[in-house]
């Protein structure tokens, strides 16, 4: 090899060496991650629960006999009077029954007329020693059980002229027809359900709160409550009845609050969330931050803050948390965070413990 291409060959190797210690000292770029600040919220937070509307006292109206519903004077929504008339049944079978039993108190007061004839008759041939004292005993007993007949014959038309009233329905009390689950022509039977009525200036919303939280919830607590059907209303509401035992297949319990305010919009069963400002029975600091911020590895549930480094940087710190529940502001942390710190809420999974890193402007 002569020396003319000898120097080229080694004008070449130097420069592929430069251009590798270049590549090796070029620093790798910086990773951008959006932070939020975290403050504590105390030992409060706030909580919303499903539910729905129900009427402040709802009674059940029913036949106290059976029959078959001849008039219904009423349609959902109406408004009732205390006393006013519901329904009917057909009577005609409770009135021929009244009418037997007249005829069977008739006859049971002739029989005991002519027992009571006999009897003094045969009391006048005792007393002359003409009759037996067997005979004047045989004559008191039949005397005796006429006249308990008659008794036992009038109590059962009077039950009988009662049966004929009760084909009669009466409002027992003012309020609004909310269901009517029966139709006119049908036969229906003592008890069962023929309106259903509600009464009372102001409407109830019951909610199920989880085993969790209930002891958390007292009677006289106070609540926002909205509606789905009137999203911009809000209503205050209090605590009125806490279930004491769970709902049957469920963990929830049953919490019935009272509307502060009376509003005829709001009818039983619409749909409503009920929001409680609870708070923790230790009072211990509480940071909400976004689900997706909290990371978890074989050490546990983790999260990263950033310190600030120059002008839009950062470095971070790997800080081990314990979590609480999901509430509607995000994910509780109870311990590992401090107020005022950066916490990273995007890129968590891409950075490392002490990786500097590119501030995002946009906080969430």
């Amino acid at each position: 090899m002569t020396a003319t291409t000898t120097i080229p060959l080694a004008v070449a190797v130097l420069f592929c060496a430069c251009d590798k210690r270049v590549e090796e000292s070029s620093p790798e770029p910086l990773r951008p991650v959006a932070y939020t600040k975290v403050q504590s919220r105390g030992g409060v937070r706030t909580r919303t629960f499903s539910g729905a509307a129900k009427a402040g006292t709802e009674s059940t109206l029913s036949f106290k006999v059976d029959g078959t519903l001849q008039t219904l004077r009423l349609k959902i929504g109406d408004d009732v009077r205390k006393g006013q008339l519901i329904g009917e049944l057909d009577p005609t079978e409770y009135e021929l029954r009244v009418e037997d039993l007249e005829a069977s108190v008739a006859q049971a007061q002739a029989q005991a007329v002519r027992a009571t004839a006999d009897l003094e008759r045969v009391r006048g041939l005792y007393e002359r020693s003409n009759a037996s004292e067997a005979d004047f005993d045989a004559a008191q007993a039949a005397a005796d059980s006429s006249a308990a007949n008659v008794e036992s014959v009038k109590k059962k038309l009077e039950a009988a002229r009662l049966q004929v009233q009760y084909c009669r329905l009466e409002s027992p009390s003012s309020g609004r027809v909310a269901e009517i689950p029966v139709g006119l022509n049908e036969n229906v039977r003592k008890g069962q359900a023929i309106v259903t009525l509600t009464a009372g200036a102001l409407s109830d919303v019951e909610v199920a709160i989880p085993e969790t939280l209930i002891p958390e919830i007292r009677v006289g607590q106070s609540a926002q409550v909205r509606f789905d059907a009137f999203p911009s209303r809000q209503y205050k509401a209090q605590v009125r009845e806490v279930a004491p035992v769970a709902s049957e297949g469920l963990s929830t319990y049953a919490v019935t609050m009272r509307l502060n305010r009376r509003d005829r919009d709001v009818l039983p069963g619409m749909a409503a969330a009920a929001t409680f400002e609870l708070g923790a029975a230790d009072a211990r600091p509480r940071f909400c931050i976004a689900p997706h911020a909290v990371g978890e590895d074989r050490d546990g549930r983790f999260v990263f803050v950033v310190a600030r480094h120059g002008d839009g940087l950062g470095v971070v710190e790997r800080r081990g948390v314990r979590i609480g529940e999901l509430v509607s502001d995000g994910l509780e942390i109870f311990d590992g965070l401090d107020n005022g710190e950066l916490v990273v809420v995007s890129g968590v999974a891409r950075i490392t413990n002490g990786q500097q890193v590119l501030l995002s402007d946009q906080q969430p």
